[in-house]
């Protein structure tokens, strides 16, 4: 989503002469689009304040903070003295307005949310070097307002845009020779534009272009459809990997977490898709460590990834946000021992079920979209099959965006080895 979003703010500053530079002693303007969903992630920008602000002092550039950090961190971020323009996730458009009113000891702010913003009139920058994968959001904000996310509040309520700019704007894509969409939004199954539901979406998109691969993030539970998961296998190029947050096994957690949902209602779920979809990817969120879970009420998570097999997960302990609804409401009573213990229990049980789900791939063969060099080098390319896994072979002739079909010989936890066909 920040990709997608920072290649709208490109779009908009484009229009007022503004150019992108990759050398950072050469910009005038550095700015930074920010993620508030974990501690961690606010932590690393508070460091790159610091690095930026070198730039500020030696040369006068203008440091700018935008996104969900700074509609959350407005004022803290303006006391530093070293921060010029803090900006939300509906205020991009005023961005040429806040940069031209920038002046020594006066900066600028603009964290209004909108209940309309969707920037659907505007035709994003695309910063994929390669030209393989583009990002179109379909929607901005959500209403969940799951107990420990702090998203609600830092983007505002939810707003589907309208279907006609989106299909334009994959159309446009095709155009330019893109071969992968992702569609995106905090929760793509309550897309709704006057009659046209996020199953009818998927296929307007997937229309489009029969060799352009479409894919979509993030699903939530309590809301995908029989109708989306239908028209993923309807749709060749609608690639079979649904992402799937759980994020507790447990009842009594996943009710505190205000998810919506209990396990049965998401392995009946599960139970559809691999129904419909035998060959889907699976892949999932999960926190551990929340609010006063208790040691059984985890290991109730670790049974449910093994009668679900994920093929991967992003996997997190609990860190409370200011604001939302658990740290109002819930101590943080797990000590952070139990947590990490936790954690490393999870990951190193979804390693070994990664590492199976990998070798019931031996022997398969996949049509893989190039992405480009693999980061092993010697002579190594990589690209992703439907079902989201990465594919890594020794090839010297095709080249980032090609279609190929290989065959899996060998695989890790992370990797399928494979040769071309």
């Amino acid at each position: 989503m920040n990709v997608n979003d920072t290649e709208v703010i490109f779009s908009i500053l484009a229009k007022e002469g503004y150019e992108r530079t990759e050398d950072i002693e050469k910009a005038d303007v550095i700015m930074a689009n920010t993620c508030s969903v974990r501690d961690n992630a606010e932590q690393r920008i508070w460091g790159r304040v610091e690095q930026f602000n070198v730039h500020k002092r030696a040369r006068g550039a203008v440091v700018g903070i935008l996104g969900c950090m700074a509609e959350r961190l407005k004022d803290a971020l303006l006391d530093t003295g070293k921060v010029d323009i803090v900006a939300g996730p509906d205020a991009y458009r005023s961005l040429p307005r806040l940069l031209a009113d920038v002046s020594e000891g006066h900066p600028q702010i603009n964290v209004i949310l909108s209940r309309e913003e969707t920037y659907g009139d505007i035709n994003p920058v695309r910063i994929d070097k390669n030209g393989v994968s583009a990002f179109i959001s379909i929607m901005r904000g959500c209403n969940n307002v799951c107990s420990y996310c702090v998203v609600p509040y830092t983007r505002g309520v939810e707003r589907s845009r309208d279907y006609h700019t989106i299909v334009r704007e994959a159309c446009d894509c095709v155009e330019k020779g893109y071969k992968e969409i992702t569609l995106l939004g905090q929760n793509v199954d309550s897309y709704l534009f006057e009659d046209v539901n996020f199953a009818k979406l998927l296929a307007m998109v997937a229309e489009i272009s029969p060799s352009v691969r479409v894919r979509f993030s993030t699903s939530h539970p309590k809301d995908i459809s029989d109708e989306v998961i239908e028209t993923m296998a309807a749709y060749p190029n609608i690639c079979h990997h649904i992402h799937f947050p759980v994020q507790s096994g447990n009842d009594r957690i996943l009710e505190k977490m205000r998810r919506r949902y209990n396990r049965e209602w998401y392995l009946n779920r599960i139970a559809k898709i691999r129904e419909v979809m035998p060959d889907c990817g699976i892949s999932t969120d999960v926190i551990v460590g929340f609010c006063s879970e208790t040691e059984e009420e985890f290991r109730d998570t670790l049974s449910l990834f093994e009668e679900v097999g994920f093929d991967s997960a992003f996997m997190f302990y609990y860190s409370e946000r200011p604001g939302t609804l658990a740290a109002r409401n819930y101590p943080d009573d797990v000590s952070l021992e139990d947590k990490t213990r936790r954690l490393n229990e999870l990951i190193a049980l979804q390693n070994r079920l990664s590492l199976e789900s990998n070798r019931r791939d031996v022997g398969k063969e996949f049509e893989v979209l190039v992405e480009g060099p693999s980061k092993k080098g010697q002579g190594q390319i990589c690209g992703r099959a439907s079902n989201n896994k990465m594919c890594v072979w020794a090839d010297s002739t095709h080249k980032a965006g090609d279609y190929v079909k290989v065959k899996v010989t060998d695989c890790t936890s992370a990797t399928l080895l494979c040769e071309l066909v």
